[in-house]
């Protein structure tokens, strides 16, 4: 059997959200556990439409035994109309063989999210990305007010998850708070995978 990781899945269109996805891996890194970064492919609209098996850059693509086998999920979408990407939730829709056979149930997850308006749906988008998580049993982490940046922000981060604010052009860099709250996500997602592993006696 493989060593625990946390499965750090997104989607990104621009960057912002994968650069989140990073931070968030140094924060589940920090806990000495492995942070496996995927991605998902776009959905095409032209029929029958084929991405390559490997992405030109970036992440590899996720699979269903990448999710099956974490020991807990990070999850990372930009914001669309005040939900989640189509990418995302196509991926997640075909995850019912893994929810027919509780293969998620306990395991620790959490969400995160990037806009390009500061009030563009973040709050709306991680709530829907809560709700598949939910379904299939999962232990929803979010970030608690004892994490200072919530605060102090000036741009995004909420106790839903992370978030980033991208700016209209997409080109906004994370700021300090939000670097800060990514980690802080990674971390409580590796911290509490050990604890639920850890044998009680």
């Amino acid at each position: 059997m493989s060593a625990p990781y946390i499965l750090v899945l997104y989607y990104s269109r621009h960057g912002a959200t994968a650069e989140m996805a990073r931070q968030i891996a140094r924060g589940v890194e920090q806990a000495g556990l492995e942070a496996r970064l995927r991605t998902v492919p776009a959905v095409s609209s032209e029929c029958e439409a084929t991405a390559p098996a490997i992405p030109a850059e970036g992440a590899p693509y996720v699979s269903l035994d990448d999710l099956k086998h974490c020991a807990g999920l990070a999850l990372g979408s930009p914001t669309r109309f005040g939900n989640m990407a189509a990418p995302l939730k196509y991926f997640l829709d075909g995850t019912s063989s893994l929810w027919l056979t509780g293969e998620l149930v306990g395991k620790p997850a959490g969400v995160f999210t990037s806009t390009s308006s500061l009030h563009g749906g973040q709050e709306s988008t991680l709530l829907s990305m809560m709700l598949p998580l939910l379904h299939h049993g999962m232990l929803l982490c979010g970030l608690p007010y004892s994490e200072g940046a919530l605060l102090d922000t000036r741009g995004g981060g909420t106790p839903y998850g992370p978030s980033h604010h991208a700016g209209a052009d997409s080109k906004r860099a994370l700021d300090e708070h939000e670097i800060t709250l990514c980690r802080a996500l990674g971390l409580r997602l590796a911290k509490t995978a050990q604890q639920l592993e850890t044998p009680r006696g």
